[in-house]
């Protein structure tokens, strides 16, 4: 996946927002959070998922938490950006 494809999705910017906000959160959770319906915040968690930028610990055999990946380059630099952008808004 292209950065731009990461970027340019409203929907993965406002999962990648709350988790950097809030450290990890179910899915259901997000999905309420974002006001999206639970399979297409599925989908974009699994994609953000397959980049590396998200990581999954599942408890049980249905209750799954989202987190940003600590390991991945690509995680620290979105989380970074999110920051930056954030704390320098006007």
């Amino acid at each position: 996946m292209e950065l731009e494809e990461v970027f340019s999705s409203k929907p993965r910017m406002k999962i990648l927002k709350l988790l950097d906000k809030l450290g990890q959160l179910n899915v259901s959770d997000i999905a309420r959070r974002i006001k999206m319906n639970y399979t297409i915040t599925n989908t974009h968690l699994r994609l953000l998922e397959s980049e590396g930028i998200l990581k999954q610990y599942t408890y049980g055999k249905r209750f799954r938490l989202y987190s940003f990946n600590e390991a991945s380059e690509k995680a620290k630099a979105v989380q970074n950006l999110i920051q930056v952008w954030e704390q320098n808004k006007q």
